[in-house]
This record gives structure tokens, C-alpha cells and sequence, in this order.
């Protein structure tokens, strides 16, 4: 992507996480190959955002077991597919330096990206996420959308929302753009979103609240993990059933 359509298309992105109205959320489905990108492109979405575990399973590894080259170049692949902004998932950078996660997130054409502050299933020191999100940011500029992920609701912290309000708090400061307590409920949205000063990012899942109601909370962005490639592969296990049985 030429330096001029990535800064438009960063710009686009951040515009579009600002520019809603009271009660709305910017909704990025989760594309998890080229194909299905176009399909969400074209139903009229404006912006994208690619789940690490879906890209994952489309390439044959299990959640957080793909190498980084595969990951890249998957997102580069979806990036091409189509002309809206594209946020990658990309776990926690795949122990990379900052420079180096930033220019291959440029080179794959993606405008933001999610950064979680746990590793192996253990939750990292606030100040240790603190610092890699503070390097990734001074490597990435200030045009892509850093979205950092706070984990504390599905890594058993103790204290959940006292817990993710200090780690956004100490995120925001060290530069990130909106903080994405994955799987915080939405009376804690809610809190989260009156207390921190970016868009809050609420995960919608099959059986949860829907995006609307997730709005309402508070939330500024909904996305939808490796969900909406969950249910796409289960309608191809359906169809496969339904061939054998045939």
C-alpha cells in the first residue's frame, strides 16, 4: 500500500471510531480470509477487523499457534481483497520487537491492531504492557489505531473491573488508541466507558448481548473474535453431515 492510501486509510479508521452517534458502536466483523472480507465489504461495512484465531483455524493451527509469517501474510492477503481500512488481531506480537510488528503491519496493509497484556494464559505486569504498548506506539506513529486488550476477565483476576480500569488507565497513558476488555460484561462496560477517555471495545459473542445492546452499554467498537469464523465452519460441518447422510 502507498504511503499516501495507508495514512487515508489510518485517518478512516480513526474517524469512524469517533464519528457515531450517542448509543452506536462501530461494528468490524471479523474476516478471517480474502473471501470473506469482500462478502463483509460488500454487505457495507466500512471497516474490518481480522480475529488471530480465525485466521489461525483457516490455516490449519489452533488459536495462538500460528507463526507470525503465516499471520502477516494472511492479513496482507485480506488487505488486498479489499479497499476498507483492515485492524489485524495479532495476539502480542509474536515476541517481535516494536519496530519490527510495525512494519510488518504496514506492510500487510493493516491500519490498527490488538495487542493483548497476557501471554501463555498468564496475565504480564501492568507496567511491562504498559512499556511494550508505549514502544509499539512510538514505532507505529500516530496515525494506526493501537486497540489495546485487557484480559483480566477471562484470565481469573480477582478483581476484575478494578483490575482492567488500572490496566486501561496505564494503556491509554502509554499511547493506546481504545482499550478491549474481552469478555467483560456489560454493567462493567458501562463503567469502563464512563472512566476512560477512548473507545471501548466489547466482544459480542453467539449467545451474549447483541451488538445494539452492547452499544447501549457504552461499548464504541464491537467485534466478534474468531466467531464469525466458528459459525461459518459450522455450517460447512452441517453441509458435510448432511452429504454423508445423503
Amino acid at each position: 500500500m502507498r504511503t499516501a492510501d495507508h495514512a487515508a486509510a489510518a485517518a478512516r479508521l480513526r474517524r469512524l471510531h469517533h464519528d457515531r452517534k450517542p448509543g452506536e458502536a462501530l461494528v468490524l466483523p471479523g474476516a478471517w480470509d480474502p473471501a470473506s472480507a469482500r462478502i463483509f465489504a460488500q454487505a457495507g461495512f466500512c471497516a474490518l477487523a481480522t480475529p488471530s484465531a480465525g485466521v489461525a483455524a483457516s490455516l490449519g493451527h489452533e488459536d495462538g499457534a500460528c507463526p507470525a509469517d503465516e499471520m502477516f501474510a494472511a492479513v496482507a492477503r485480506i488487505t488486498r481483497a479489499v479497499t476498507i481500512p483492515v485492524s489485524a488481531d495479532i495476539e502480542r506480537g509474536y515476541g517481535l520487537p516494536p519496530a519490527e510488528i510495525a512494519a510488518r503491519l504496514r506492510a500487510a496493509g493493516a491500519v490498527g491492531c490488538n495487542l493483548e497484556d497476557s501471554a501463555d494464559g498468564v496475565l504480564l505486569p501492568t507496567e511491562e504492557q504498559a512499556g511494550f504498548l508505549a514502544d509499539v506506539r512510538a514505532a507505529l506513529g500516530s496515525a494506526p489505531f493501537l486497540n489495546a486488550r485487557i484480559d483480566v476477565y477471562i484470565r481469573g483476576a480477582e478483581e476484575p473491573l478494578a483490575e482492567a480500569l488500572a490496566r486501561g488507565s496505564a494503556y491509554v497513558a502509554a499511547g493506546a488508541d481504545g482499550v478491549y476488555p474481552i469478555g467483560a460484561p456489560t454493567e462493567d462496560l458501562a463503567v469502563l466507558a464512563r472512566a476512560l477517555p477512548v473507545p471501548v471495545n466489547a466482544l459480542a459473542q453467539e449467545d451474549g448481548p447483541h451488538p445494539a445492546e452492547l452499544a447501549a452499554a457504552g461499548a464504541a467498537r464491537v467485534t466478534f473474535g474468531g466467531g464469525l469464523a466458528a459459525r461459518a465452519y459450522a455450517g460447512v460441518q452441517a453441509l458435510a453431515d448432511h452429504l454423508l447422510a445423503s
